[in-house]
């Protein structure tokens, strides 16, 4: 499904040249529950970014679904974004004045759907990650493991194969990102999307069926699981 093959990425800060990616190739299949890790600089949030299509890489190709994202325009990769990747991220980025109902139906409006086809997939979403009765409810006053919720449903309402999710857990205790990780192995299970995490906590990695380490912008180990 995914297909990145040596990819660069330097960033200039100042005089100084990063390094985030040193010629990384990694291949990555329909369904997988798949976390990138590594300490802090070692280019994993730098790859998510590339595969999500946020980034531009200096080096190398990206394929996605048979498609070489990499050689895309910048409206080409929005349209492709929009439409085939979900974005969970560790500060859950809801809108604060809207409602967990208006944060997710958004999403739907972007595509043009009928107002009856938004609002019937927005509160079965809901309804699957676990917040009916609190569509109304702003983030502000929801706990951060429900707005968790809220962004993983605002990710999966458009039905995506593959979901980017950096640092899911960083902003939850650990009993709130295991429920968060749970409930998203049961989404990877029921429809077959494919997760992808950038991580450093060791409760995602070790949900995770695929383990894949960077160190200084490389692949150090590739670790499968059942």
């Amino acid at each position: 499904m995914i297909t990145v093959k040596d990819v660069v990425k330097t960033y200039q800060t100042g005089e100084t040249e990063v390094k985030a990616l040193r010629g990384v190739s990694l291949e990555i299949e329909k369904g997988e529950f798949l976390s990138i890790a590594g300490p802090s600089g070692s280019g994993k949030t730098t790859l998510l970014n590339l595969i999500g299509c946020i980034d531009k890489m200096d080096g190398g190709d990206i394929s996605i679904k048979n498609k070489d994202v990499s050689k895309m325009k910048k409206k080409e990769k929005t349209n492709f974004r929009r439409e085939n990747l979900g974005f969970i991220f560790q500060t859950y980025n809801l809108i604060p004045v809207l409602t967990a109902y208006e944060n997710v139906a958004f999403v739907l409006s972007l595509l043009n759907l009928p107002e009856k086809e938004i609002k019937d997939r927005t509160m079965a979403i809901l309804k699957e990650v676990g917040l009916e009765g609190m569509e109304n409810r702003r983030p502000g006053k929801l706990s951060g493991g429900q707005q968790q919720r809220v962004a993983i449903a605002r990710a999966l309402i458009k039905n995506p194969e593959i979901v980017l999710a950096d640092e899911p857990t960083a902003n939850l205790d650990s009993d709130t990102g295991r429920e968060i990780l749970e409930l998203m192995k049961q989404m990877n299970e029921k429809h077959k999307t494919t997760f992808i995490f950038s991580t450093h906590d060791k409760m995602v990695m070790d949900y995770a069926n695929r383990l894949v380490m960077l160190h200084d912008g490389q692949i150090q180990s590739d670790e499968r699981r059942k």
